[in-house]
């Protein structure tokens, strides 16, 4: 009912009731009631004290002590969990409690420091009880040999497994599993390898099992990818390629190994098992890293043949693919190239098709294409999608259809072009293929997200919004999926669609950190305590989330740049906040350090690996080979947590307390019947350190960034030392004016009374960065990756922070402004503060209406628009784009029949210049909403501008 004040006031009741002496007998049903509402009202602590009371007074009741066994899991305390589970397994001496004090102890040893030393006292218990009791549940088995194996008791475990208690594993293949890795940790790799073989005969496609049984033979860990926590690798990239040598006994292992992967081979000739024709090249990858490889292609070339038609199969090799030399993945082509006949129309010669340009792709070769190729392999992987359509024509529409991955492919190529010519039609023509295959089939994700990057570079973030919402990302994906719109809506003029994806991001957080221990309740009560560890574990992982933090702080600094034209609700906004106090504690350096990165990066588009990284805004490097470009995204991805978006994290977690220290200060530095300097020396201190940090992030000290500052606003400095974070710059100035208007000693010296006080220096800068940009913009509507979005953050962010601040000073004088006498104006002591804000406030008005002016000249009407982007599409001849954008306008007429019924109706709603149109509607809306937003602004700037006339004349 939206009550809590009530509902709190009610349970308080509830409890001091129960804790007089009138109750004779808890009600655990009254106690859980409450327990619930105190959980939802964020009160653990009295749902626990409740308990504890009953507790206290009914030590046996075993109702009484799950119930605080569970609080004690809502509030993660791991002691407390252990001594209550224990308390209940020595009144009933069931398993289950015992099994929960050992499941709480190993929750010690993850997660609190010395706990591992509590290990020997789990083993103890379980021991004691398993000599009088034994063990009834696989769960108990498995948390059994855990606790052996944290210390590293692998012999203990495996004695364990092989006895009578073995007997408690469900399925054979599991219990072999876990012997082998106990024998491999135990290093008796020849036991080992023979348990991993006993495997493999049962389940051959388990490539896992096959790495360990080969590194085994090897006696070493297997060099190759596997999937990580937190850092971002490469796989092209972390593949070893180093040279090994191997003795004589090894390669006898390895001959063995071969046999029984070949006898694995004929065991199963479906095209359902890969995993034995896998292990064939990696064993031959080992030889080959020991200087024979003879077989290694050969092993190659008959996995093609075999699965070469599947989809997977390029991906399956691409660790393999990277060892070729050039002329070996010619004839690697080549070999794939003659397996089919390219002319027909069957799912397994489109298989290979696709096969055969994905190996291309891959391997980088198509970099080294002309750009007249690159034109023909586009158009032809469009006419290959056509050309087959028919296959698919009786498929669900929920299914994928035969062929999707060759639009996907054309539209790489066609942005590539375009990289390589700056001919702003290969961008155009690569949208449209990936429009042309949505209106074919609409549920295709790859094609949404490609096109989310594309629209958000031509500047249509609309369409990038509009398709990113199609995707209906929900649940845990909102934590790895939403970096692929989240940065761009953040420097966009949309502040309310923005403000509803944080909105749902933090709401699905929230949620989920309160519910997870709920999920923890229900392991231990479904006695799945592997299950425990696992939610308690993916708990921790996502509370200290980067992408986390930097939304927390994001949603406060997206509140004051929608508020920042009211006083009144700026400061409601950094109440609810603890006056941006919490944000800062988040961003200390112990607890940066361990932040997790859980974005999946591996969906971006080739040409922007990560948030902070777009190759389309940097100029091609022609000499730069394949291998170069895979290393280039590989670091990029690599180095993403620890590079510009950890310091942006930090950096916006300091922004809404140095909003509120400013507002605070200048406040109290401006009242009349305050003495100068009365700002606390707390809040000074305060403001200097933040500020310090602040610098830190941007990568100078305090004393280098003050001379950065006054070299770029007196012109002795260019704009480029600035990049590229010119925003947080210029928001460095601006909260440093304000420190600058209530320090004792000024932060920004002045060597003689000529020289620019802080208030002109934040004009100059405020001035000189907006124009240099607005000079340097050209039209949006034909130069993709425009400044408008650096633009709308130099509105959004610095100037809204000097706005709060003009605003605040106002607040303190205009009361006093109208009590002035007619016969002339009086002396005021802060008159030379009202000057320099007079002559601030003046200068934003000029420099927002230059914007004004420059947003108005872009807005043309809608018709002019779609004839200027048309006329890019429609080259003529062999050369240039419109080649692939002909196919997409001719094909659809033809041959309508032969595509069914469902097919031949979506294409009836294809229209090329329909996209084309909404493109231009989308950059035309992104203006209308900046210049509304610099309308507002401006408004209220003439009204500040007004105000104090009134009070200095």
């Amino acid at each position: 009912m939206g009550k809590p004040d009530e509902a709190l006031s009610v349970c308080l009741e509830a409890k001091e009731l129960l804790y007089s002496n009138n109750i004779f007998h808890f009600d655990d049903l009254t106690l859980s009631t409450l327990q619930i509402v105190f959980q939802r009202l964020e009160r653990l602590d009295l749902a626990t004290s409740c308990y504890e009371y009953a507790c206290t007074k009914y030590p046996n009741n075993l109702e009484l002590m799950m119930g605080l066994f569970n609080c004690y899991v809502r509030e993660y305390s791991y002691v407390k969990q252990q001594q209550t589970a224990l308390r209940m397994y020595k009144t009933v001496g069931e398993e289950r409690f015992l099994l929960w004090a050992v499941c709480s102890i190993q929750l010690q040893a993850y997660f609190s420091s010395g706990g591992e030393k509590l290990l020997a006292f789990a083993e103890a218990l379980l021991k004691k009880h398993i000599s009088s009791h034994s063990l009834h549940e696989p769960e108990a088995l498995s948390l059994y040999v855990s606790i052996l194996e944290q210390q590293a008791k692998y012999d203990a475990a495996l004695e364990v497994l092989s006895g009578d208690l073995g007997s408690l594993m469900g399925r054979e293949e599991d219990k072999l599993r876990l012997q082998g890795r106990l024998l491999t940790q135990a290093c008796n790799y020849v036991a080992a390898s023979e348990i991993y073989q006993k495997v493999l005969e049962s389940c051959p496609d388990d490539w896992e099992s096959f790495l360990h049984y080969l590194g085994c033979l090897l006696e070493r860990d297997v060099e190759l990818p596997k999937p990580t926590t937190g850092e971002h690798t490469c796989s092209s990239c972390s593949v070893d390629l180093n040279k090994t040598s191997l003795s004589e006994e090894v390669e006898s292992r390895l001959a063995s190994a071969l046999l029984f992967v070949q006898k694995l081979q004929k065991n199963d000739s479906s095209d359902c098992v890969r995993g034995p024709h896998l292990a064939n090249i990696e064993i031959e990858r080992q030889h080959r890293l020991s200087g024979n490889s003879t077989k290694f292609m050969e092993a190659l070339v008959n996995y093609f043949h075999r699965f070469g038609h599947l989809s997977c199969s390029s991906s399956d090799v691409e660790i393999y693919l990277h060892m070729l030399s050039g002329d070996e993945i010619t004839e690697l082509l080549d070999t794939i190239s003659r397996s089919f006949d390219a002319s027909s129309v069957s799912v397994k010669a489109l298989g290979l098709t696709i096969t055969a340009f994905k190996v291309q792709e891959l391997l980088g070769t198509l970099l080294s294409k002309s750009t007249t190729d690159l034109q023909c392999i586009a158009k032809g992987m469009v006419e290959t999608f056509y050309k087959n359509l028919p296959l698919s024509r009786d498929l669900d529409p929920q299914e994928s259809m035969h062929g999707e991955e060759l639009l996907s492919m054309a539209s790489n190529i066609l942005v590539q072009l375009f990289w390589r010519t700056r001919n702003l039609g290969y961008l155009l023509e690569a949208v449209l293929v990936l429009e042309f295959g949505l209106t074919v089939r609409k549920h295709v994700w790859q094609y949404k997200i490609t096109l989310v990057h594309l629209y958000s570079y031509l500047g249509a973030l609309p369409l990038a919004h509009r398709w990113y919402v199609s995707l209906e990302v929900k649940n845990i994906l909102l934590e790895s999926v939403s970096h692929h719109i989240l940065p761009q809506m953040l420097s966009s003029p949309f502040l309310q669609q923005t403000a509803s994806l944080v909105k749902d991001y933090l709401r699905f957080m929230d949620d989920h950190l309160k519910e997870s221990a709920d999920l923890t309740c229900l392991a231990y009560r479904h006695r799945t305590y592997s299950k425990v560890i696992e939610f308690v574990q993916f708990k921790n992982r996502l509370q200290r989330s980067m992408q986390y933090l930097a939304v927390k702080s994001d949603s406060v600094i997206l509140s004051l740049k929608q508020k920042s034209e009211s006083l009144d609700e700026v400061e409601s906004v950094l109440e609810n906040v603890n006056h941006g106090g919490g944000l800062v504690d988040l961003s200390s350096e112990d607890n940066m350090k361990h932040l997790t990165f859980n974005e999946d990066l591996e969906a971006r588009p080739w040409w922007t690996p990560t948030t902070s990284v777009n190759f389309l805004s940097e100029p091609i490097d022609e000499s730069s080979t394949p291998a170069c470009f895979r290393a280039k995204v590989c670091k990029h991805k690599s180095t993403e947590k620890d590079g510009p978006k950890m310091r942006d994290a930090e950096r916006k977690c300091l922004v809404p307390r140095l909003v509120y220290l400013s507002m605070h200060g200048c406040v109290s530095s401006l009242r009349e019947t305050e003495p100068n300097g009365s700002v606390s020396d707390i809040t000074v201190g305060e403001m200097k350190t933040l500020l310090e940090k602040y610098a830190r992030t941007i990568g100078y000290s305090m004393d280098d960034a003050l001379s950065m500052i006054l070299g770029i606003s007196s012109g002795k400095k260019s704009m480029k030392d600035f990049a590229p974070d010119i925003v947080s710059w210029m928001s460095f100035a601006v909260f440093i004016n304000a420190m600058n208007l209530w320090s004792n000693e000024s932060v920004i010296p002045r060597t003689d009374p000529s020289s620019p006080s802080s208030w002109e220096i934040v004009d100059s800068l405020v001035k000189i960065c907006i124009e240099e940009h607005l000079t340097d913009a050209n039209r949006i509507l034909t130069c993709p990756g425009n400044k408008i979005p650096l633009l709308v953050q130099m509105v959004t962010e610095p100037i809204s922070w000097h706005l709060i601040i003009i605003q605040s000073c106002m607040r303190v004088v205009a009361p006093q402004g109208k009590k002035k006498k007619k016969s002339g104006p009086s002396v005021r002591p802060n008159m030379p503060q009202l000057q320099g804000i007079q002559r601030s406030v003046q200068c934003l008005i000029e420099t927002l209406r230059s914007v004004q002016k420059w947003l108005s000249d872009q807005m043309s009407p809608e018709e002019q628009g779609l004839d200027i982007l048309m006329s890019y599409l429609q080259g003529t001849g062999d050369e240039g784009p419109g080649q692939t954008f002909r196919v997409l306008e001719e094909k659809p007429i033809a041959h309508a029949s032969e595509l069914g019924d469902r097919i031949a109706q979506s294409l009836e709603a294809w229209s090329s210049t329909g996209v084309v149109r909404r493109i231009v509607g989308a950059e035309h809306e992104v203006l209308a909403e900046f210049k509304k937003m610099v309308d507002s602004k401006l408004k209220l700037l003439m009204s500040e501008s007004a105000s104090l006339s009134s009070m200095l004349h």
